[in-house]
C-alpha cells in the first residue's frame, strides 16, 4: 500500500517537509488524548521536573504546568502501538527505506494561554549522525492553529549547513536566523486539524512560539532514523551498548555497518550546565525569536 504520492515524495525531498491533514481516526485522536490526560496526573505528585515529566518554570502541584511528557512509548502501551503502526511507518518507509530505528519520542505539551516556545534550531545539531536519513513524525492532538504555537519550519533550509548553535564556545541548543541569512518570515506555520500529521527532516530549520491562545497545541513527536545511520561520537543521542541500540529497531533489520554520507556536522559539545531538555538548553543560549511567557506578560 502507498501511502505517499510521488509530488509528496518530491516535495519531502525538496521542501524537508509534510503535512497530511486528518491523517488519524477520530477515535485514536481520543485516545490519545485520554492517554495523555493519564499519563498529566503525576505532575500534581511533584514538584520539580523528572525522568516522566517535564515541568514549566511557574508550575505547582496546586496547579500543574507541564511542558513535556518524556518518552510516552514507554508510558502508554497506546503510544508505543501507535509508533509501530503503518498509519505512522508507512510514510517514513516511503522516505527512508524499510529499516527504521526509534531515536526517540517526546510529547510537547504548549498548554493554553502558557504553553513554551521552541527557539529555532536543526534536530541534526543535536545528534549528528553517519548519514541523515533522520526525520520527526508529528501528531496532532488538538487543531494547530496560527494562534497556539503551530510549528514552524524553512522550507528548503535542510539542505544548507548545520547552523551554529553555540554561545560562547557552549551548546546553547538555538540558531541566529539573520546570523545565517534567514528571517522569521521565511517560516511556514504547519497547521492543520487534530489528527494531522506532520513529517520534517532533522536538517530543516524549525521552531514555534508560546502559546497565547485559549487553546492547548497537544503535539507527540516520534524521531525515526535509518537502521544505518549511526551516532558520531559526541551526539546526544544515547548508546549504551549495540544491544540497546538495536533494541529501538521499528521495522526491518539492523546492521553493523554505517552507511557514510558526506553530510554537514557539528558537535554538541561541550554541554551546557542546565544540559536537560531542549526548554532547559535553549534557556541558556540566543537566538530568542520567540517570546517566553514572562516575557510576554
Amino acid at each position: 500500500m502507498a501511502y505517499l504520492s510521488a509530488a509528496q515524495r518530491r516535495a519531502y525531498d525538496e521542501d524537508g517537509y509534510l503535512l497530511l491533514e486528518g491523517h488519524l481516526s477520530a477515535e485514536t485522536v481520543a485516545r490519545g488524548r485520554a492517554e495523555i490526560a493519564r499519563l498529566s496526573e503525576h505532575a500534581g505528585t511533584i514538584d520539580a521536573s523528572d525522568d516522566l515529566i517535564d515541568l514549566e518554570d511557574r508550575h505547582t502541584r496546586a496547579e500543574p504546568r507541564i511542558r513535556r511528557i518524556k518518552r510516552p512509548d514507554l508510558q502508554s502501551a497506546f503510544f508505543d502501538e501507535l509508533m509501530r503502526s503503518d498509519a505512522i511507518l508507512g510514510p517514513v518507509r516511503e522516505l527512508i527505506g524499510p529499516n527504521l530505528r526509534l531515536h526517540t519520542a517526546k510529547l510537547n505539551m504548549k498548554k493554553a494561554e502558557y504553553g513554551a516556545p521552541v527557539q529555532w534550531h536543526q534536530d541534526f545539531a543535536f545528534y549528528p549522525h553517519t548519514n541523515d536519513d533522520l526525520l520527526a513524525v508529528g501528531i496532532v492532538f488538538d487543531d494547530m492553529t496560527l494562534e497556539n504555537g503551530p510549528l514552524q519550519v524553512i522550507p528548503g533550509s535542510h539542505k544548507g549547513p548545520i547552523l551554529d548553535h553555540h554561545l560562547e564556545g557552549v551548546f546553547a541548543g538555538a540558531c541566529d536566523l539573520a546570523e545565517a541569512g534567514y528571517s522569521p518570515e521565511d517560516g511556514v506555520a504547519l497547521t492543520g486539524p487534530a489528527g494531522s500529521l506532520s513529517i520534517h527532516h532533522a536538517r530543516i530549520l524549525h521552531g514555534s512560539a508560546l502559546n497565547t491562545s485559549q487553546c492547548d497545541r497537544q503535539m507527540l513527536f516520534y524521531e525515526i532514523m535509518a537502521a544505518d545511520a549511526f551516532p558520531v561520537m559526541g551526539s546526544m543521542t544515547a548508546f549504551d551498548s549495540i544491544e540497546a541500540f538495536d533494541a529501538r529497531l521499528l521495522c526491518g533489520e539492523a546492521t553493523r555497518a554505517p552507511r557514510l554520507a558526506p553530510v554537514p556536522v557539528r558537535i554538541p559539545q561541550p554541554q551546557p550546565q542546565k544540559a536537560g531538555s531542549i526548554y532547559e538548553i535553549q534557556s541558556q543560549g540566543k537566538g530568542k525569536a520567540f517570546r517566553t511567557y514572562d516575557e510576554a506578560m
